[in-house]
């Protein structure tokens, strides 16, 4: 985005700025990444930032949602947390970034093999890791076609189960957030939810959880 500085980011439209994330993900799953003039964007960001998004996704390691949507700095407000849980800090931070930034597009975005995902299907208690797991957990309760091992051993069970936690996360934003609500009502924002694929670097975004 930054590679056009004027560009009017006020005028994207929710659907627009879904376009650029979804065109820089078939870029990075494609090894054909753009060539990020990072010194002269941060030139042009140090006094304002304006991300055209903002993507609650998973703290894993792996999930840089920068890297993964091919944007500069200063494209994306980004909310990592283990499991992509939209705690109240985490709702918070995405009011700021679409009241206050400008952000037209919320993605919830869980991803494949995840660990807080394994975790809660372990029903894993421990420390402060608890928290986290509580707010997953009824993506756990949500899946009923598996009725054999239910547990982080079973891939399939995992698969489903982070399936089902985007769609728990996106509601409990959609529960807590008003202001949130009242900017997608206003065709303002958008809110989607996604899965990306560690194998194949895809993000696939699910039409059933699109709010436009």
């Amino acid at each position: 985005m930054y590679r056009h500085p004027l560009i009017d980011r006020d005028k994207v439209t929710p659907k627009e700025a879904l376009d650029i994330l979804i065109e820089g993900n078939k870029r990075f799953k494609n090894n054909l990444q753009r060539e990020h003039d990072m010194l002269s964007v941060r030139d042009v960001i140090k006094e304002k930032q304006h991300p055209f998004a903002s993507v609650l996704g998973c703290s894993d390691s792996r999930t840089t949602v920068e890297l993964i949507f091919d944007q500069n700095l200063g494209d994306i407000f980004s909310v990592r947390l283990a499991g992509n849980i939209a705690s109240i800090k985490a709702i918070g931070s995405l009011e700021f970034s679409c009241k206050y930034l400008g952000s037209k597009l919320v993605v919830v975005m869980g991803h494949s093999n995840c660990g807080a995902i394994k975790a809660a299907c372990d029903h894993y208690k421990g420390g402060n890791i608890g928290e986290i797991i509580e707010l997953i957990d009824p993506a756990v309760h949500l899946e009923k076609t598996i009725s054999g091992q239910r547990d982080s051993s079973n891939n399939a069970f995992v698969e489903k189960v982070c399936f089902h936690n985007v769609e728990v996360q996106m509601e409990r934003i959609l529960k807590r957030s008003p202001l949130l609500i009242e900017m997608i009502e206003k065709k303002e924002i958008g809110l989607v939810g996604a899965l990306y694929n560690l194998v194949t670097g895809e993000v696939e975004f699910n039409q059933s959880h699109i709010h436009m």
